[in-house]
């Protein structure tokens, strides 16, 4: 019992008080928060943490020439990657980060004639450039959306397979991004994360550029996807491979 009126409406503006922070801090509000961190940021870096790392920064529509060298074939071998996805037409894939679509063509012509690749960009530069690839008859079921830092921006249960080459340690919003892709996914679909080995100092890829198997496991296992396999075929990346619930 409260005796003293001015007590209880003294009380009642903490409580308020309280609760006004609360909403006005993610930090306090929202449990996946807890998992960033801020620290200065170095030269590759954008000065955010996420579970111990950081992340590195963003290429931009500026390097859209560096995706489409030559060498990038010899050097990363995609045709073993998509031997790997084990993909067949009519399956609905999600290429996160697909830039100027280099994988999102080839996983187009495995995908015909009733399978789209929905090739989502935060960049409206590199969109643009992966309308032009739609516009050609052979890339018809290429799909370019433009996405936000926290979602591809699909409906829920859409698609078979989702995909990051060389992107997912560029995520500003790891845990976000990992729980829209995961709604798009149809039950039991797969997230395959393809990033360059931290374990092998002959990789030569600036150090925040890579990943470590174990940090990728670490990630998404926290996020709900289950393991897999991991596949070592690749000169010079991971191929990690999980499914959803």
């Amino acid at each position: 019992m409260i005796s003293n009126p001015s007590d209880f409406v003294g009380r009642l503006a903490l409580i308020a008080a309280f609760v006004c922070f609360g909403l006005a801090n993610p930090a306090i509000s929202d449990t996946t928060s807890n998992l960033y961190g801020k620290l200065p940021a170095s030269l590759d870096g954008i000065g955010k943490t996420y579970m111990g790392r950081e992340i590195a920064q963003v290429m931009g529509f500026q390097g859209a020439q560096w995706l489409e060298r030559e060498e990038r074939e010899r050097e990363e071998r995609g045709d073993l990657l998509l031997r790997e996805l084990a993909l067949k037409p009519g399956m609905n894939v999600i290429d996160v980060g697909a830039g100027t679509g280099y994988y999102s063509r080839r996983i187009a012509s495995l995908i015909k004639p009733t399978g789209t690749v929905f090739a989502i960009d935060v960049q409206p530069e590199m969109v643009e450039m992966l309308n032009a690839v739609a516009k050609q008859p052979a890339f018809a079921n290429v799909k370019p959306i433009l996405g936000t830092e926290k979602s591809v921006a699909l409906a829920d249960g859409v698609a078979d397979l989702a995909i990051m080459v060389d992107v997912y340690h560029e995520l500003e919003f790891p845990s976000e991004m990992l729980a829209s892709m995961t709604r798009a996914l149809r039950p039991g679909g797969r997230v395959v994360f393809v990033e360059y080995r931290t374990e092998d100092p002959r990789v030569p890829i600036k150090a925040l550029h890579k990943m470590s198997e174990a940090q990728i496991r670490r990630e998404a296992q926290h996020n709900g996807l289950i393991w897999e396999r991991t596949a070592s075929s690749l000169p010079w990346q991971h191929v990690v491979i999980f499914k959803t619930k």
